[in-house]
This record gives structure tokens, sequence and C-alpha cells, in this order.
């Protein structure tokens, strides 16, 4: 009842706010003439929904706020499936966390960004896509393999640039409702305003109530965890006509869910003889930014600015009979400088400063036993600073090279960290644009919220260094660090809207010096944490037409081959072998078809989901070694009313879904309980509706 009061609250508020800002205040627009810094450099096309960007020094794949409403996308987690670029995966069967993997690898290799400021870093890493409502996203931008070091060396597969709605846009009040057939019900009440010709803001709130109470296969487990969500974010604009800009705003996030067994309620929490086995989950998120950036001359060519961010991360878990407290603090500055010396030569450098303070407490109960064991997960306190610098050279329009370094140092790991990168794009005709990149970069890695299915296991976790002496090196693993190279192929047809229409053919390479490996498979009811070596290569075909204003279609296939050196030692020999639950392939198609002035939409994707290398004692169990070839099928049909949307659509509507994600569901305190191993849908067929109304200043 309290949610249920706030926000209708808020609505009221943001009506009455809507109302006002209809008078006509004849104020002017600040900053119309402004190339904001935080906005797409070219156009994109709105109505498709998705492009490459021509003109990009990296390529650059755009998902908009048209490609968003293609599905009803609640959160960025569900905001990839139109691209094979991105695969989308719960960590598990029972808490509903999801993970991204981009060319191949786990999205903690990935740079997620907020407007170019790092976000979903540690701890925040586990939950952050569900935290990100994709109403509140203008576009979302995704960059393969090494970019630009701007703000740390991170970045290993790429980065994901997310845009929100800005405080100059028309729209004083936008509303967003939806309702599944799973009894998930979720929200947006957004309103920008432009207070003046210097200050204008923009609200965004969120909400997200899920109940479904539901168990399709019957092995006593929720197929979804129940889940409350309020999401408030609030962000300024103060533009001065000088050129100053100055931005800031915050977020707050409050989460909780409730998974596992259908028995399983809230007072059974933190018991050591619970009646029933559940996960208990409470996230709380806090971020604050503030950004300023000043013109050095009139033209704009040379600027300087100033970002720092705040995030506090809190988590309180129950599962089963094991607990999890987990707190991190983050705090990032950055002083840049850009200078454009002419057309042919630019540069950008940096002071950057990062701190990570997180600490963790991990205790395991042994149900059988009557047994309690503390995890000594070290505090980790890890300064970082920093500095970096990139050129670009554009010697004509066909060709450009940019070239940057990093150089940081680690004071948690005590090492210098030192990332070269380069990238070309020649363009060898008008329409023909080849790119190629190179780069190393560097992750930090946090053991459970890398891998979070571990919290969801009964499997023993030792983490340590496996070599034929058996030397055991404790929590403290080491930085991960890799080299990733690749290239790109677009060639932009002549059909339809300008770069519309393209074939697009890709291939990247990540090799792993030292990563830290989850591996399932060294010894049994057991999972080894351990630095080793990886290789994974990804190849990625695209073919997108345009048909003029009513009909486009999007084909797409990403192939991929993901190695990993196991330990040796104890008598086993170190090999290659396939990473598991990493998918080899998938493919997609999607497909619109709109009628004249966009009245009626219809849009339907089309999924072929590759096999997955199951580990050891899953093939066993399941008798089989890889994961069944499976497809998803989305539909979605739209109906624009002047200021309204209403929507409706189906996802997984074959009604294909993974019937024994649980293994040991039978005895879910026992040994042989694991829920981390999911290589396919859980929930089976949903249908949904919702509207989406606008109204324009």
């Amino acid at each position: 009842m309290k949610i249920r009061n706030i926000f209708t609250t808020i609505l009221f508020l943001c009506l009455a706010v809507g109302a006002y800002a209809q008078q006509d205040l004849d104020l002017p627009v600040p900053g119309s003439e402004l190339a904001e810094e935080d906005t797409l450099q070219e156009s994109v096309s709105t109505a498709r929904g998705s492009s490459l960007l021509r003109s990009g020094k990296f390529k650059t794949e755009a998902i908009t706020a048209a490609g968003i409403c293609k599905m009803a996308c609640c959160n960025l987690a569900e905001s990839f499936e139109n691209t094979a670029s991105v695969s989308v995966n719960y960590s598990d069967a029972v808490t509903g966390a999801k993970q991204i993997k981009l060319l191949g690898l786990s999205g903690v290799y990935t740079q997620m960004q907020d407007e170019k400021m790092p976000v979903m870093r540690g701890l925040a890493s586990t939950f952050g896509l569900n935290y990100v409502p994709g109403q509140w996203l203008e576009n979302i931008l995704i960059a393969k393999g090494p970019s630009s070091v701007a703000n740390d060396a991170g970045g290993i597969t790429g980065q994901i640039d997310m845009e929100h709605r800005k405080p100059l846009d028309e729209t004083p009040l936008f509303v967003n409702l939806y309702a599944s057939s799973d009894n998930m019900y979720d929200g947006n009440i957004i309103s920008a305003l432009q207070l003046n010709d210097r200050w204008s803001t923009v609200l965004l709130t969120y909400f997200s109530y899920g109940n479904s109470m539901m168990d399709h296969n019957g092995d006593s487990f929720r197929d979804d965890p129940t889940v409350r969500q309020i999401n408030v974010a609030n962000r300024w604009l103060y533009y001065d006509p000088s050129g100053l800009q100055v931005r800031f705003g915050f977020k707050v996030v409050s989460d909780d869910r409730v998974g596992g067994q259908m028995d399983f309620t809230r007072g059974m929490a933190r018991s050591t003889a619970p009646a029933a086995w559940g996960s208990l989950i409470n996230n709380r998120l806090y971020n604050g930014y503030f950004k300023i950036g000043l013109p050095l001359t009139d033209y704009q060519g040379s600027s300087i600015a100033f970002v720092t961010t705040f995030n506090r991360y809190e988590s309180d878990a129950t599962f089963g009979t094991n607990t999890y407290y987990g707190r991190q603090n983050t705090v990032f500055a950055n002083l840049l400088y850009h200078n454009d010396f002419n057309e042919y030569h630019s540069l950008e450098a940096a002071l950057t400063g990062q701190f990570d303070d997180i600490a963790e407490d991990y205790r395991r109960f042994f149900y059988t036993l009557g047994l309690q064991q503390i995890m000594p997960i070290p505090h980790k306190v890890e300064p970082l600073p920093g500095a970096m610098v990139e050129y670009t050279y554009r010697p004509s329009h066909h060709f450009t090279l940019v070239a940057g370094t990093r150089l940081d140092y680690d004071l948690y790991y005590n090492k210098l960290l030192f990332a070269p990168r380069a990238t070309f794009k020649y363009a060898i005709t008008h329409d023909a644009v080849l790119r190629g990149s190179v780069g190393r970069a560097f992750h930090s890695p946090s053991v459970f919220a890398d891998n979070y299915g571990l919290f969801t296991s009964n499997r023993n976790v030792r983490l340590g260094y496996i070599a034929d002496d058996d030397l055991n090196r404790g929590f403290n693993m080491d930085m991960e660090s890799a080299l990733t190279a690749g290239g790109n192929f677009t060639y932009f047809l002549p059909l339809g809207e300008d770069d519309a229409s393209y074939v697009s053919v890709e291939y990247f390479c990540t090799k792993f010096d030292d990563q830290a490996y989850a591996d399932t498979e060294w010894e049994e009811n057991a999972t080894l944490v351990y630095m080793t070596q990886s290789l994974t290569q990804t190849l990625q075909a695209d073919l997108s037409l345009d048909f003029g204003k009513h009909f486009n279609a999007l084909l797409t296939f990403r192939y991929s081959n993901p190695k990993v050196r196991t330990a040796s030692g104890e008598g086993k020999a170190s090999e290659f072998i396939i990473r598991p639950m990493t998918s080899l392939y998938k493919g997609v198609m999607n497909l619109q078809y709109k009628t004249d002035l966009s009245k009626w939409i219809f849009d339907f994707t089309a999924q072929l989901n590759g096999p997955m290398r199951l580990p050891d004692y899953a093939a066993e169990a399941w008798n089989m070694g890889y994961s069944p070839v499976y497809p998803m099928l989305y539909g979605q049909v739209t109906r624009k009313l002047r200021a309204l949307d209403i929507y409706a659509g189906v996802e997984n509507i074959t009604g294909f879904r993974q019937h024994d994600a649980i293994l040991g569901a039978d005895n879910p305190f026992g040994s042989n309980f694991d829920a981390s191993v999911v290589w396919g849908p859980l929930m089976g067929r949903k249908w949904y509706v919702g509207f989406r109304y606008t109204l324009w200043k």
C-alpha cells in the first residue's frame, strides 16, 4: 500500500506540473544552439529504432528510443533482444539477476557508462541492468572492442553508453504503464521542464511490482521472484550564453526480491532450520553526479570539463541458510581537456581518480551438520589514480586514426596498468567503410559479484591458484588483463533512408593473460576460482534492409568460439576447453511494418539461440553435453492515437522453457543443490499490454 500511495502522489504532482507547463510562457529553449557533449554526433533514424553510425570513429551500434519500444523493454536487460551483439541470460534460476555477454564474454568486461560516466562497477554489476528503466533512455550505444581510454582502462570487450532523456526535452509529461500475464506491473512517470532560459530539469520515476508465484515445471520453486522496485532520478542543466554548462543530479533505487520455493516466506529468512529454501534480497543504490564544461575558444574547438560521481551500493541477502552482506562506495573524478588544433589534428587528455571501497560478508551454514563457515573475503580498498592522452589524425575524409594510452596505478594490487589502444577507420568509397582496432584493458575482479550464481548453489567454494605444488593464494585474486583486436567492414546499400540499409561483417578476438575463472568441473561438489588464460573469438554478420516508410528488416548472426585453460595439478594436465555456459551462436531476425502516418506498427522478432556446453555434473544429470538449440519468438502491435500509444504483445510465443532448471530441487539443503545452470528461458508464454502517453510542450 505504501508504494501505491507514493506513486499516486507523484502522478498527481506530475500532472499538475504538466498542466502548468502547458501554459504559454513563451520561454526560449536554452542551449538549442548547443551541441551537447553527451548526444549523438550524427543523426540516427528514430523511426527505424537502430542503426550503425557511419561517421563515428569507433564501430558503434545505436539502439534508439524507437528501438526500445519495439518490445516491452521494462529495463536495460530487456533492451537487447533485437540484436545478436549482446546476449542476456539469467545468472541463476532463483534471484532474477540478469547478465549480458558481449563478444562471448561476461558483461563485467564491458565498460558500462551513463552519458560517459562509469556505472555498474563491482557489486553493482549484478543487478545494475535491472535498475535502468528502458523508457528513461533515448539511445543505447554499443561499441565493440577497444575504444576510448577517457575514463579508465576497462572495457575489455567494448563499451555500452546509455543516454537518458534530457532536461531540454519538449515533454513536460510522459507516462508509461505496463501489465503482463505473469502478474508483473510497472510504470514510468517522467517530466522535463525548461524553467527559464538557463535552467532546465527532468524528473524520472519508475516503479515495478511482480508477484507471479508460478511454478510451471512443478519443481516447487517459483519461476520468477516477487519483486518490488522504486527508482527515482532527477537531472539538472544550467546553460550560460558564454558556453558554460553545469549538469548535476541524483538517483535512488530500492529493490526487494523474494524467490525460492513456493512455501518460502519472509519470516523464514536467516533461520538455521527453515521449512523451505528461499532467497530474500534487499538492494539499495544511491548515485550523485556533477559535470561542468567550459569552451576555451569561441568556435568550441577547445574545451575543458570536470566530471565527478559518487555511488553507494548496499546488498543484504539470504540464500537458504546462507547470508550475504555487501557494501560498496565508489568515487570517480575526471578532469578532461580537448583541443581541435585544426581539421586534421585533435587531442584529448585527462587526469583521473577512482576510489572503490568494497566490504563483503558471506556466511555459509551447513544445514545437515549444524556448522557455520565464514568466508574470509578481504576488505577491498582500491585507489586508482591515472592519466590518459588520445590523439586523432584525419588527413582526409577517407581516413581517421585514433591512438591513445592510459597509465594508472592500482594501489590495491600494487600494479602499474599500461593500456595502449589504436583504432583506424578507412572509407574505401562513400558507402564502403573498413575499421580496425587493437588495445589492452584491465578488470578488477569481484568474485561473488562476477559469479552471482555461486550464492544459489550448495557447492563448496574455494578460491586460489592450483599449480603442480598446489599453491593456495586465498581470496586475493590478481588484476585481470586482456588484449582485444578486431575489425569490421560495412557497406551501405542504396535502399530506403540514408544509412538505414547495410551489410556488415566483423571479427574480434580477446586473449586473457590473467583471468579469474570459476571452475565447476575441477572437483565434485566444489567450485574452484583461480587465475588462468583464455581465448575468445567472435564473428558476426548483419544485414539491414529499409524498404521505405512502411517496412524494414534486420537479420544478424553471431558465432563465438570461447576457450579457457584449465588448471594443472593433482594429476590433471592443463588444457584449453570450450567455456561452459556460453552460447556458441545466435541469430536474430527483426521485422517491422507501419501503416500510413505510423498509426499502426507491427513488430516481430525471431531468435535462434545456439547450444551451450554444460558443466560435467549438469551434463551427467541431464544426460546431454550441450543445451538444445531453441527459438524465441516475440510479437507486438502498437496503435498511435495522437499523444497516446497503446501496445500489446506476446513474448516467447512458442512457450519454450528450460524444464529442469534447478539441480537437486527435491533436496535444496543437500550438497547437490545448484540453481546456477540456466541455459534457456524460465518462463513460458507471456502476454502483456500497456500504453505510453506523451504531453508535448
